[in-house]
């Protein structure tokens, strides 16, 4: 094997957010607005995972030694999702992507070659994600996390141009991670809001970027859509249908909607083999990267195993497993 194991979808805590954020104000009407999205029966099961897991989440000699019984030798770690705070005005957004940025690439730093990692923008402000953007890779980061949407805006709002057009020419990498889901209450039993919401809300967003023309734009971004970009690789077809019948369903982009799985990459974390040999079918196998979610309870802790299961060839199997990560992230791994 010439490249390293290399898992795409890792997760960092960073205390040091949470404490800058508490009290501001929207801080208390955004953690209300997610409660009522998740639901009580959700929250009283999420806390105690996440208790248990924050050495995981926060002690690098932990997250080493995890991955070394995982089988893996690189992780891509990105601030957890819930450090997006896209409530924040501009002073508090400025401060928490400043923090969030300089925080990460300090935990990556404690073990360089085994630890890349990603920023945030505030999607919310679009003037700040350029300077954002540029702070996270200052620091030494490969590149940015961001949710499907912020309030009131979807990815496909020409304001956020100036960030793909910077993503493109820097060659950062857009670490494309759902956040919540504005199916609402709708999901507040038995986990939807996860099960259901964030497949949901990948398929929204990656959705938005090719019918708005974003990919046709800016053919060079490295979009990386987590949990194998949610239900749209697996019912592409109907979105094929739609730009081929339908005038207002095909003005926005050049091309068939399946034709632009192969400018994404998607990580492996999908939870059936059948959807990941689809997903390496239907976005090629040097399209997906092996994803675990660590280390949280919807994720894989065998996220080898997992790839294995899905009985690929072993190229395709080697190039999931670090190969295409490898390149994408930085050539000197291999």
């Amino acid at each position: 094997m010439t490249a390293p194991t290399v898992d795409v979808h890792a997760h960092v805590l960073l205390p040091e957010v949470e404490a800058l954020v508490a009290g501001r104000p929207g801080h208390d009407a955004a953690k209300a607005l997610d409660a009522r999205r998740n639901g009580a029966e959700a929250l009283a099961v999420s806390g105690p995972m996440v208790g248990e897991r924050i050495p995981k989440l926060t002690d690098v000699a932990v997250r080493l030694a995890a991955m070394d019984q995982q089988g893996v030798d690189v992780q891509l770690v990105s601030p957890s999702p819930s450090h997006y705070h896209y409530w924040a005005d501009e002073e508090t957004a400025t401060k928490v992507y400043r923090l969030a940025n300089e925080a990460t690439a300090a935990h990556c730093a404690a073990a360089p070659k085994r630890l890349r990692g990603l920023g945030l923008v505030p999607l919310q402000h679009p003037e700040l994600t350029v300077e954002a953007l540029d702070d996270a890779l200052g620091n030494g980061l490969l590149g940015v996390e961001i949710s499907s949407h912020a309030p009131g805006r979807e990815l496909s709002d020409p304001a956020y141009e100036a960030l793909w057009t910077r993503a493109e020419e820097s060659g950062a990498v857009l670490f494309l991670h759902p956040f919540g889901c504005t199916l609402d209450e709708r999901l507040d039993r038995w986990y939807l809001s996860n099960t259901v919401g964030q497949p949901t809300e990948n398929a929204v967003a990656l959705s938005h970027l090719i019918f708005s023309g974003v990919l046709d734009r800016h053919p060079g971004l490295k979009l990386v859509a987590a949990h194998g970009g949610g239900y749209l690789p697996t019912h592409i077809g109907r979105s094929d249908h739609a730009w081929s019948a339908r005038s207002d369903a095909g003005a926005g982009c050049a091309h068939l909607p399946s034709s632009y799985l192969r400018r994404m990459y998607f990580d492996s974390l999908v939870h059936d083999p059948h959807v990941l040999r689809e997903l390496v079918r239907v976005a090629g196998a040097d399209r997906v990267l092996l994803g675990s979610d660590f280390p949280f309870d919807m994720g894989s802790e065998d996220p080898v195993g997992a790839l294995r299961a899905a009985g690929l060839s072993p190229a395709d199997f080697d190039a999931v497993r670090g190969g295409n990560a490898a390149a994408l992230l930085d050539p000197t791994l291999t």
